[in-house]
C-alpha cells in the first residue's frame, strides 16, 4: 500500500528517508557526499513522485522504493 507523504508527519519523514539511506548503502562514486545530501536526494524524489513510501502489511513495515517498481508489482499482483 502506498502511502501518501503528505500523510506522514515531517519528523517522522525524515527519520524513514535516514533510516532508508543508512540501510541502502547507496554508491555514489568516487566523490564522498554527506548523510544530509542523501537525505535530501531521496526526500527530493518522494516530493516529486520519482519515489514513494510503501506499507508492507505482511512484514509490517515501510519502505522507499522507485515509483515504477510499485506499479510494476501492483500489475503483475492484478495480472495473477
Amino acid at each position: 500500500m502506498i502511502i501518501p507523504i503528505d500523510a506522514v508527519d515531517t519528523e517522522t519523514l525524515h527519520s524513514l528517508v535516514e533510516a532508508f539511506v543508512l540501510r541502502e548503502g547507496t554508491e555514489y562514486g568516487a566523490e564522498d557526499v554527506t548523510m544530509e545530501t542523501k537525505v535530501t536526494q531521496v526526500l527530493d524524489a518522494l516530493k516529486s513522485g520519482e519515489a514513494v513510501l510503501v506499507y508492507s502489511e505482511l512484514h509490517e513495515s515501510v519502505d522507499i522504493r522507485p515509483k515504477g517498481d510499485v506499479t510494476s508489482q501492483s500489475e503483475s499482483a492484478e495480472e495473477e
